[in-house]
C-alpha cells in the first residue's frame, strides 16, 4: 500500500458516519470497475427487492434515475 493511501486511511478513522458511508459507496464503485462485480449497498438491495411490489402499485422510477443506478453498478 502506498504511503499516501496509508495516511488517508489513518485519517478516515476519525470521519463521521455519513462520510464513511460516502467512502464506502465510492470504494464499491472503484471495486466494480476493477472486478466487473458491483456489491449492492443495503439500501440498494432493499430497493431491488421492493421494486416489483412498487411496480404492482403503479410506482415507477424515471429513466434517468435508473440509468444512474446501472452506471453505478457498472452495467452501463
Amino acid at each position: 500500500m502506498s504511503q499516501s493511501a496509508r495516511k488517508i486511511l489513518e485519517r478516515v478513522q476519525t470521519w463521521p458516519p455519513q462520510d464513511l458511508e460516502e467512502l464506502a459507496d465510492r470504494a464499491r464503485e472503484i471495486d466494480a470497475h476493477r472486478t466487473g462485480v458491483y456489491d449492492l449497498a443495503p439500501e440498494e438491495e432493499a430497493a431491488t427487492r421492493d421494486g416489483p411490489a412498487g411496480r404492482e402499485r403503479g410506482e415507477w422510477t424515471d429513466e434517468q434515475t435508473m440509468r444512474a443506478f446501472w452506471v453505478r453498478c457498472g452495467v452501463l
